[in-house]
């Protein structure tokens, strides 16, 4: 090779190395995986509930004898005394746990307690409330509108022993004679024996009395003044008096030529050892009794007042428990029933003294 050549080619052989080295070098790098997306976190899956409700909170019966407590007392007529006790009996049978009193003093003296001093709750009576005695309850702190709830029905019954076998019936003019002005039995009647009269009766509080001395004595005789009529009664010889219905029976059982009256219930517990007379040929019973045609029939009723029922819970479920069951036990106890439009008249009178 010649020298030019040769030194061409030396030229050659310089800049290739030359350019070798001033190239970059290849690192090798490991061979990545292609990016994956981003996967989200998972989550627990969550079943929808249903919304809890509360079960519901039972319903009380204010008026459940079960659901009350305190203390109730009651004063009042001898007639109805016994009709209040068969319910006071089925309330407390039924879940009442507090006390109740039921003291038997007659119609008026019922009504002092009511409306002068104010101590009871409720008041037994055989007899419609007096003026007086309305005003007297107003007096009262604070004061008391007595409402009325007539529960029944009574026949009083005229009684003698049964061995008097000489009347069966009088007349309400001889029923006059027997409790006033005769002093015996002859003194009625010519063919009666020739004994004395004794007289058993209720006395001055009862409304068994008033209502008898009214309709038997004050109407027959067409005497203008109660007071006067009264005062007949009073001054008959041989009275015997009782505000305890049971002193009269047993009063009566006791002598030949006695004579009494008193509530139907008193003369139907006793049975056989009562005798029982007719009036005008009439004698009680439901229909004698409800239409009037028994000369001494008469409404019975229990009283009480908005404000005492209100501030007194059990007095009003007492009320209500009896205006609701004394269909239940009236006939069993010895009176009659009222009507029904008179018991729906009840629960009306007792709606609006609670509302």
């Amino acid at each position: 090779m010649s020298r030019k050549l040769w030194s061409v080619f030396s030229v050659l052989i310089v800049l290739a190395l030359a350019l070798a080295a001033c190239a970059p070098s290849a690192t090798p790098t490991a061979t990545q995986p292609p990016a994956q997306a981003e996967q989200p976190t998972p989550t627990t899956k969550v079943e929808p509930t249903a919304t809890e409700v509360p079960a519901p909170t039972p319903t009380v019966d204010p008026y459940d004898p079960a659901a009350v407590s305190g203390d109730i007392y009651i004063a009042g007529s001898s007639t109805v005394g016994p009709l209040t006790e068969a319910i006071i009996e089925m309330f407390v049978e039924d879940g009442f746990t507090g006390q109740i009193k039921n003291d038997i003093v007659g119609t008026g003296a019922g009504f002092e307690r009511f409306c002068k001093s104010g101590e009871t709750d409720i008041s037994n009576a055989s007899r419609k409330i007096k003026d007086a005695e309305v005003e007297n309850c107003g007096k009262l702190n604070p004061p008391r509108t007595p409402i009325g709830f007539l529960v029944g029905l009574d026949a009083i019954a005229v009684v003698v022993h049964p061995q008097n076998d000489w009347v069966d019936n009088v007349t309400k003019e001889q029923l006059y004679q027997l409790f006033t002005t005769a002093e015996k039995w002859s003194d009625v009647d010519p063919s009666w024996p020739n004994e004395p009269i004794l007289r058993y009766t209720p006395g001055t509080d009862s409304g068994t009395f008033d209502f008898f001395v009214e309709v038997a004595i004050q109407k027959t005789a067409k005497i203008e003044k109660f007071d006067d009529a009264k005062k007949q009664v009073l001054d008959a010889k041989n009275l015997n008096t009782s505000e305890d219905d049971n002193v009269l029976v047993q009063g009566v059982e006791g002598n030949k030529y006695a004579i009494g009256y008193f509530g139907f219930a008193y003369y139907k517990g006793e049975g056989s050892k009562l005798k029982l007379l007719s009036v005008d040929g009439i004698k009680p019973s439901l229909e004698t009794a409800e239409n009037g045609s028994y000369l001494i029939s008469r409404p019975l009723f229990i009283y009480s007042d908005a404000g005492v029922m209100k501030s007194k819970p059990q007095v009003a479920a007492f009320i209500r428990y009896y205006l609701e069951h004394v269909l239940d036990v009236i006939e069993e106890v010895g009176y009659f029933p009222a009507s029904q439009e008179t018991l729906d008249n009840n629960f009306k009178l007792f709606e609006e003294a609670i509302k």
